[in-house]
């Protein structure tokens, strides 16, 4: 799924390749995802574990902001940190109003919704997640994370 190099050091210095760095850099954008929403105080925050369900991506994290411009905010902060740590541009859209704002990251595909536009569309419930399995903190190492199959 990942436009990663087919090889990518990891913390130990050792060379993985193929699958193993693809998995490895869809996980540490997953990471730095949840991070920045928890950092950012973003809402009910679910992600969904895509792999085997579609070729999208790896992960979806759908998550709620408190306003149209805590929504905004929220998607700013994401796009700024995607290009700090070296992930490029990514694909925004709906940033024009922020009741819905879709970011495109390539692994990972994150929904920002204001809460009465969240309860409208149930997206969660699309892909038949439990709407109360919320993450409590973005610090959770990604492997352990609440996530649907």
């Amino acid at each position: 799924m990942s436009s990663a190099a087919t090889t990518d050091p990891d913390a130990t210095g050792s060379e993985l390749a193929g699958p193993e760095a693809a998995d490895k850099a869809a996980t540490d954008l997953f990471s730095l995802i949840l991070h920045s929403l928890d950092e950012d105080k973003a809402q009910e925050v679910v992600s969904i574990d895509l792999a085997g369900k579609t070729s999208i991506a790896d992960y979806m994290v759908v998550a709620s902001g408190r306003s149209q411009r805590h929504v905004g905010a929220l998607a700013d902060h994401l796009q700024r940190r995607f290009r700090e740590a070296g992930y490029g541009r990514c694909r925004i859209e709906g940033m024009p109003s922020c009741d819905w704002v879709l970011i495109d990251a390539g692994d990972v595909i994150v929904h920002i919704f204001r809460p009465e536009v969240r309860d409208f569309y149930k997206l969660e419930k699309i892909w038949g997640v439990d709407s109360s399995t919320f993450h409590a903190d973005a610090d959770i190492d990604p492997a352990e994370a609440t996530t649907t199959d």
